[in-house]
């Protein structure tokens, strides 16, 4: 066959590959693509298109092994290898995401908007010190957009320049005055004053809003600004106008967003009965441990889990790499689930009980050690791990799991007031937040029930009311010696990405305590229903 030929059949491969694909038939565009692959292997679009077939089809692991392909070839198409590091990034490959990274970087005189997109990509993978470096090219290099400017404050905010934080946040609003995003970012990087706040500019914003448009994007706006108005507000001690917004704004959310009762409910089931068939089959093999340990902080987010973190990350042997999804990331591979909402979930629980736990943990370490930077301890903050104490248990023994425990009017009404974002659907109504924290309670309750001992408990108030005894508790639970700069955590520079990046900057304090009464009339119905919720059995003070 000449080449003439050989370029004419792959030009028919890819015109029947692109026809199937527009029909749907699946099934037929695979075996076209795997057929043109076949022919021509370094044909990187054509794997990515492979790629998308098979996670459609439900292949997490085929998929995957598609993309590591193409993470192998030339980087000559800039679109594509950003869409391969995205996608690396979502299957949990975080060593290959950042090998690409890397080469990406490497584009001689990249144009703003691509250093912007490498910014982007560095802070997903939590690299804030390199995604601030990049977002300050890109910012010299002219680039002008909402999502740019925004991540530019919130950089500037998380590396503890507020002034600079602020000054964007203030940039944001006059270039783009919808911004609710930027209004509720503006509103929580500092603590207002009566001399110092910005409620003119808040409400002028929301009186020039439609007031009776149904778009989404004009309600998501409008809930930001009326946050954004209560967290104002409420550093002014303004109660009653503070919770007319806050209710406002959450009733618009809780439209938006509706809360699955029903998946909350079954997940929490399946993880249950998971666990019980896990405890009837025997342990097998644990991993090696890697050069450094990792340490797991879960609970329920506003629980405390960033002040933890961050005590815990000044010591010398430990360091934060902050809120990752990497064990998820890899019981999804190990179980081929793609992400699919509760399903995906529901499916990732029942195939959990025949997996190999020692490569589960293998895979885990291999994807986070990089994370630890020279230090014995790395922490994986992320709160809805509590959901996965019975898989870390198994796959990585030597780990410890720190679980922090609140008082539970007072992490419903920190959840409720925080505008956590579309991915928190609970927190935005009480009667759903009394479901989310019961169900919440069922499975530590079943922990602790079933499995003494997998994970410490840290009461939060204990924390900040007597925090020498409790972290030397903690400390001596991890394996670590007591060191002083632990109790100082305003005195932590590193770079810390959560709602409370500000407040964590402050010495260890009691205000959040009970703050919540401030708003006890209101918030009768969440105390009523979490009354009728499952209690905690263990762990608060």
């Amino acid at each position: 066959m000449t080449a003439d030929d050989m370029s004419a059949a792959e030009s028919r491969l890819r015109r029947r590959a692109r026809q199937y694909l527009d029909a749907g038939l699946t099934d037929a565009a695979q075996i076209t693509l795997e057929a043109l692959l076949e022919r021509v292997p370094d044909d990187a679009p054509a794997r990515m298109e492979l790629a998308n077939v098979l996670l459609g089809r439900g292949q997490l692991q085929a998929s995957t092994r598609q993309l590591l392909q193409i993470a192998r070839l030339p980087a000559g198409n800039v679109p594509l290898l950003v869409q391969t590091i995205r996608r690396l990034y979502f299957h949990g490959e975080i060593v290959a995401t950042r090998s690409c990274l890397d080469r990406l970087e490497r584009a001689p005189d990249p144009p703003a908007p691509l250093l912007a997109e490498q910014a982007q990509l560095r802070w997903m993978l939590g690299e804030i010190p390199a995604a601030m470096a990049l977002m300050e090219r890109a910012s010299a290099a002219g680039v002008e957009t909402p999502d740019a400017c925004y991540l530019h404050a919130m950089l500037s905010q998380f590396t503890g320049n507020i002034a600079q934080a602020r000054g964007m946040l203030e940039t944001c609003l006059r270039r783009w005055p919808d911004f609710g995003d930027a209004a509720v970012a503006l509103a929580n990087v500092r603590r207002q004053t009566p001399e110092a706040n910005d409620l003119g500019l808040l409400r002028e914003r929301l009186r020039r809003m439609p007031q009776d448009s149904n778009a989404a994007e004009i309600l998501a706006s409008r809930a930001g600004f009326e946050s954004a108005l209560f967290k104002e507000l409420d550093d002014l001690g303004c109660p009653d106008e503070a919770w007319q917004a806050l209710a406002r704004s959450n009733a618009i959310m809780h439209a938006l967003h509706p809360y699955d009762a029903a998946g909350e409910t079954a997940v929490t089931d399946a993880i249950i009965h998971a666990s019980e068939a896990l405890a009837a089959k025997p342990a097998r093999p644990a991993p090696p441990p890697g050069d450094a340990t990792p340490i797991f902080i879960v609970g329920l987010p506003r629980s405390g889990t960033t002040l933890l973190d961050r005590m815990l990350s000044s010591h010398s042997q430990v360091v934060s790499a902050g809120e990752i999804n990497d064990f998820r990331r890899q019981l999804r591979w190990m179980t081929d689930v793609p992400p699919s909402g509760v399903q995906g979930m529901l499916t990732a629980q029942r195939r959990s009980v025949d997996i190999d736990f020692a490569e589960l943990g293998a895979r885990y370490l291999q994807q986070t050690q990089w994370r630890a930077q020279g230090r014995r301890f790395y922490i994986d903050k992320l709160p809805i791990n509590v959901r996965m104490v019975h898989l870390i248990s198994r796959a990585l023994p030597h780990a410890p799991i720190l679980h922090m425990v609140r008082e539970p009017m007072g992490v419903c009404f920190s959840n409720f007031k925080a505008m956590l974002g579309p991915a928190s659907a609970y927190s935005y109504d009480v009667q759903t937040l009394a479901h989310y924290h019961g169900q919440y309670v069922r499975l530590t309750n079943h922990w602790h029930t079933r499995m003494p001992g997998a994970m410490l408990d840290v009461p939060y108030a204990s924390l900040v009311s007597e925090p020498a005894a409790t972290l030397r508790r903690v400390l001596e639970h991890c394996g670590l010696a007591v060191e002083e700069d632990c109790l100082h955590p305003e005195r932590n520079m590193a770079p810390v990405a959560t709602p409370s990046s500000a407040q964590v900057r402050e010495p260890i304090h009691q205000r959040t305590l009970g703050e919540w009464q401030r708003y006890a009339g209101p918030l009768e119905p969440l105390r009523l229903a979490l009354e009728r919720a499952p209690r905690q059995i263990h762990g608060l003070a």
